[in-house]
């Protein structure tokens, strides 16, 4: 196991397997030194998803959540694409999506869940540029996709 898993054990947290793609795309994709996540949603262990808008269905707090969960999933990926968390050098990148209510305004709250999650895993250099913004809708009718950028060593 590696130091980032075993701090993400140390929160009660594990890496959900991996899903099998439901289009013609990679979960992951290495590009010289960049690792490229694709976006993926708020899937549970069970392999069912947080469902609902933000916040008429899906509460603020549970988007938040829903977003820590989006982190698992992509860490689980980026493991699967590169062996090892713990050759992750920097989370460059990360491009959050809110399915939001068009009078919601708290995009970056929610996606702080998956932001937080990786300064939680990596430190400081868990620390990315970030865009958090609001959809009309999201496949599924999922409250919340990420995806991100990561230079490894």
């Amino acid at each position: 196991m590696s130091k980032v898993e075993d701090r993400l054990a140390a929160m009660s947290l594990t890496l959900p397997t991996v899903p099998t793609p439901l289009g013609n795309y990679v979960v992951a994709k290495t590009v010289g030194n960049l690792v490229y996540v694709s976006g993926h949603g708020p899937r549970r262990h069970d392999g069912t998803y947080v469902v609902g808008r933000v916040p008429s269905v899906c509460s603020e707090e549970d988007a938040y959540a829903a977003a820590q969960l989006v982190g698992l999933g992509c860490l689980a990926s980026l493991k699967e694409e590169i062996g090892d968390l713990d050759r992750v050098k920097q989370v460059v990148k990360v491009l959050g999506m809110v399915n939001a209510d068009p009078s919601f305004a708290n995009h970056p709250t929610v996606i702080n869940g998956f932001s937080d999650l990786m300064v939680e895993a990596f430190g400081d250099s868990g620390r990315a540029a970030r865009s958090a913004v609001g959809m009309g809708s999201l496949p599924g009718d999922i409250p919340v996709e990420v995806e991100m950028i990561v230079e490894i060593t």
